[in-house]
């Protein structure tokens, strides 16, 4: 890694209607567009489903390096981030954020290292320690 501080920018392009085109330096460009609930036409990426991506994206990768220094194994993880937006002091904003994770490891792994890393991922997730409302966890393992 890198030492701190790290640097990141991403760019939005757009005219007066169609899809907002987000660019970042090697990296693809992706469409974006208003989200049905704001009128949009529901099918690219939002503001407000890159912001959970981006928060279930932060999680994996934090357990994977979790898991990778615990010598945690595990055959796969999913993470579902879902959130609420609503009004809170006349603003729309994010009031809830979950994390729904499920875990698949392999018999002889007990629950209390898999429970002890995800919440650990958690923690040290930088996307959810830089957003106004702490996620919840639900945890389930699955064993193959």
């Amino acid at each position: 890694m890198q030492p701190y501080p790290h640097h990141y920018d991403a760019t939005a392009t757009a005219g007066p209607s169609g899809d907002v085109i987000l660019s970042g330096q090697g990296l693809p460009d992706l469409p974006s567009a208003p989200p049905v609930e704001f009128d949009g036409p529901g099918d690219k990426w939002s503001p407000e489903t890159l912001f959970l991506a981006a928060v279930a994206d932060c999680y994996v990768l934090t357990f994977r390096a979790v898991a990778r220094a615990s010598q945690l194994a595990y055959r796969d993880i999913r993470c579902t981030a879902k959130g609420k937006l609503d009004r809170q002091d006349r603003v729309a904003k994010f009031v809830e954020v979950q994390l729904e994770v499920t875990v698949s490891v392999p018999p002889e792994v007990d629950d209390e290292t898999v429970t002890k890393a995800c919440e650990k991922a958690k923690r040290g997730c930088i996307i959810s320690s830089s957003i106004g409302v702490p996620p919840t966890l639900a945890v389930t393992i699955e064993r193959r």
